[in-house]
């Protein structure tokens, strides 16, 4: 069989270069003139906002010219195997009967087509990966959107939380010693508690009536009651119609945020508390009102959590028993249940639905602190902790957890949905992610150099009650941001 000349094959791949140039040059201008022409289509159709279909006619053009260097470049990669294959075979021929030269040939050939096919797999990976990014990035953007920022405290935010009753406001507790209530719809501050004499580490509302519960560092809780009026609500702003960008850009601890912020001067301000707990002596971390509101529970840095009765301010039981401070507590929605959580990395279980017995289970399941632990609806507790991790209960069998999330920060104080138990996350790094009670992660809060939190987050809560804003999450960059929450949507994409 004749050999092919060296100056042959030559002539012939560069033949076969000139002929797959031309080819990619007219498929390029076909695919531009194809393009253009459904970028015409959709624009006439289409009933979508004008920046939209941008953003979405943006993503497409990117898969495209992706998957079309993919196919380029495989291409290149199948001459290079052939032309090689060719030379080997020509090689093989002029070695004839030499064995030895025979098996080298091969283990070049075999070490030089893993090399090529490992290329094609690394290379197919990375632009898939880059593509499913961008879709999950808009998937996000459109799930969860930024609806509302309140500013105005002077120092963090501890805590927040939302009123059981008419009207629904938003309270938020402060490190500027004050706790304030907003309006959820407009933003505007409604009311200024000034009776604390330190950091105001929690807030919560009384289930019935129009009464709020704080806790401070001056080592104190106080019940104090409120009157407030809604304004007229404002057209809210669409946040997506600002200039798309990615949720993970980064910028200096040195922004806007670490300005002096004047608080609102204009709202009233309440400055006497209608009740004043007295018995803790250290800092009152969290508090919370137990079902029925006429008992109300604290938790301090002094180790123990106290009971109260709100009617007469006296303390009815202390709760002892953690090695360490405690970091926060929560009281079943429907029985008399309470959970404590402390830095000893244990959280606790009260038990006072039979008055003579006051029982109490001791759980384990943390190797740092425990950050927070709340109840849901049904029989679940959740748990955050400093080890990075959170953990469900079931209250019927609380010897191990039934689900485990693994996440890459701390966890701050958490809040789970009434209607469809989301847990929302907050973390140290400044990012909100929500999972499911089974542990699947289903979003997470944008958050970009335009909107999202610069600092720390501290608290979560959830009122799925209301159509604008349904979570509520706050942070140490001085505000608190009320997000819209596409929950069907949320957990089709499940």
């Amino acid at each position: 069989m004749p050999v092919e000349s060296g100056s042959s094959a030559a002539a012939r791949q560069a033949k076969q270069k000139r002929k797959s140039h031309s080819l990619s040059i007219r498929r390029t201008n076909s695919t531009e003139q194809d393009r253009s022409g459904l970028q015409r289509d959709m624009m006439e159709d289409s009933k979508l906002p004008l920046s939209l279909r941008s953003n979405l006619l943006d993503l497409f053009s990117q898969i495209e010219r992706e998957f079309e260097n993919l196919y380029i470049e495989n291409l290149e990669l199948r001459r290079e195997i052939e032309t090689l294959n060719d030379r080997l075979s020509a090689d093989g021929q002029t070695f004839e009967g030499a064995d030895l030269a025979k098996g080298a040939l091969k283990t070049k050939a075999s070490h030089s087509t893993s090399q090529l096919s490992q290329k094609l797999k690394t290379t197919y990976k990375a632009s898939t990966s880059k593509i499913v990014s961008s879709f999950k990035a808009t998937t996000s953007r459109a799930v969860c959107q930024l609806v509302r920022e309140y500013v105005g405290h002077r120092d963090g935010i501890w805590d927040l939380s939302v009123t059981r009753t008419q009207p629904v406001v938003l309270g938020t507790a402060s490190a500027d010693h004050s706790a304030m209530l907003w309006s959820i719809e407009t933003g505007k501050c409604l009311l200024k508690y000034m009776g604390h004499q330190g950091s105001v580490n929690s807030i919560k509302f009384h289930p019935t009536e129009q009464m709020a519960l704080t806790a401070s560092g001056d080592q104190t809780a106080h019940i104090w009651r409120y009157m407030v009026q809604l304004p007229t609500p404002q057209p809210v702003s669409d946040i997506n119609q600002q200039t798309p960008c990615e949720d993970d850009v980064d910028f200096s601890d040195k922004d806007e945020a670490d300005g002096e912020v004047e608080g609102p001067n204009d709202c009233p301000s309440v400055r006497v508390a209608t009740t004043t707990l007295r018995s803790h002596q250290g800092v009152v971390i969290a508090a919370d009102w137990l079902v029925g509101g006429k008992q109300v529970v604290t938790a301090s840095w002094d180790r123990a959590a106290n009971l109260y009765d709100v009617e007469t301010s006296e303390l009815v039981h202390s709760l002892t028993g953690h090695d360490q401070e405690l970091t926060h507590c929560c009281t079943h929605p429907t029985q008399r249940l309470v959970v404590t959580s402390s830095r000893d990395t244990t959280f606790r279980l009260w038990d006072f639905r039979d008055p003579s017995i006051h029982s109490v289970n001791v759980f384990q399941g943390h190797t740092d602190t425990v950050t927070s632990a709340v109840f849901t609806v049904g029989d679940n507790v959740v748990s955050g902790s400093d080890d990075r991790t959170v953990k469900v209960w079931d209250l019927k069998n609380m010897r191990s957890p039934i689900a485990t999330i693994r996440t890459d920060s701390a966890v701050n104080r958490i809040s789970v949905s009434v209607n469809q138990k989301i847990i929302a996350l907050p973390h140290d790094n400044r990012q909100v992610r929500l999972f499911d009670m089974s542990g699947v992660r289903l979003a997470r809060l944008p958050r970009s150099n335009r909107q999202g939190h610069r600092r720390m987050v501290c608290c979560s809560a959830w009122c799925e009650d209301n159509t604008s804003c349904n979570l509520f999450t706050c942070g140490f960059d001085r505000q608190a941001i009320g997000w819209n929450i596409n929950i069907p949507a949320l957990l089709q994409e499940k």
